[in-house]
């Protein structure tokens, strides 16, 4: 079956970029301070940006890239050195507390604000994941037939909201990993992800320079032969 190709095919792709899992743990160490209904408030508004910003960036995504000039290796870059500054930040931090404030001086505009920055964007969903969904989404270009179309559109869909709900199950009982942890497991976990997250930034941001760099050399090879001859 098409369609269920198509949605195993997405959640493959896009689920080890986002890992639900190892964010929830970077999650953790950021909201230390925070009460469990916080938590909570947060997992499902992350949730709901990451369907969001997913569904956005595989329908709309390379139109806004076109729309605004931005290539997809600049998007790299750019999200890979905050990816990369916020892993670093958290390795030298740990699990120290983020939200420092106790709950009844949190408003609930602060926590929707920490909840679609960094938490959605870029350590959830971030430029590696939006560069995968885009590229998914160009792929829908490819078919002939609107019904073929519409398949692939629905398929991915259902995958993006697998996606979605494994981060909000991830997230919201991510205490739990504190409590079976410990609080010296807990910052030791917190400390090896926020390594694999600034590898996964430089990764990121090494990759898109590296594409940079490919097109200048590949446009400055004709002129250069043109001058010689």
């Amino acid at each position: 079956m098409p369609g269920l190709n198509t949605f195993l095919l997405v959640l493959a792709a896009i689920f080890p970029v986002v890992n639900p899992p190892g964010s929830a743990l970077i999650f953790l160490g950021l909201t230390q301070g925070a009460t469990p209904e916080i938590r909570r408030i947060l997992a499902r508004r992350i949730a709901l940006n990451s369907f969001f910003v997913l569904v956005c960036s595989l329908l709309l995504g390379a139109l806004i890239l076109q729309f605004y000039g931005i290539s997809i290796p600049i998007l790299r870059v750019a999200g890979g050195f905050i990816v990369a500054v916020t892993g670093w930040r958290l390795l030298n931090e740990g699990s120290r507390e983020y939200i420092e404030a106790p709950t009844g001086e949190v408003s609930q505009s602060e926590i929707l604000s920490l909840a679609f920055y960094p938490l959605t964007l870029p350590l959830t969903t971030g430029p590696g994941t939006i560069a995968v969904v885009i590229s998914l989404g160009l792929s829908k270009g490819s078919y002939t037939h609107p019904i073929d179309e519409i398949i692939f559109v629905i398929a991915c869909l259902l995958a993006v909201t697998v996606i979605a709900l494994s981060i909000f199950y991830c997230f919201r009982y991510a205490e739990r990993v504190q409590r079976l942890l410990g609080q010296a497991g807990t910052d030791i976990a917190v400390r090896l992800f926020a390594f694999i997250l600034f590898c996964l930034g430089v990764q990121i941001l090494w990759s898109g320079g590296s594409e940079l760099l490919s097109s200048v050399i590949h446009d400055a090879l004709p002129a250069a032969s043109a001058i010689a001859k």
